[in-house]
This record gives C-alpha cells, sequence and structure tokens, in this order.
C-alpha cells in the first residue's frame, strides 16, 4: 500500500504535467493561428 504521502505527491505532479500539456497545447495553437 502506497502511503498518503505518496499518493498526494503523485497527484500533484499528475496536476502539474497536465498543466504542462495545457500550455504545451495553447502554444502550439497559437503558432498555428499565426501560421495561417
Amino acid at each position: 500500500m502506497a502511503s498518503l504521502k505518496d499518493l498526494r505527491g503523485r497527484i500533484n505532479s499528475v496536476k502539474s504535467t497536465r498543466k504542462i500539456t495545457q500550455a504545451m497545447k495553447m502554444v502550439a495553437a497559437a503558432k498555428l493561428r499565426r501560421s495561417q
């Protein structure tokens, strides 16, 4: 069994990676709009 600390750390890392992927998607969308 993973401890609560481990689970919280995992959840936090998942949330941060989601924020990063969302930011990358927004940047890619902005680049596409500029190129069109």
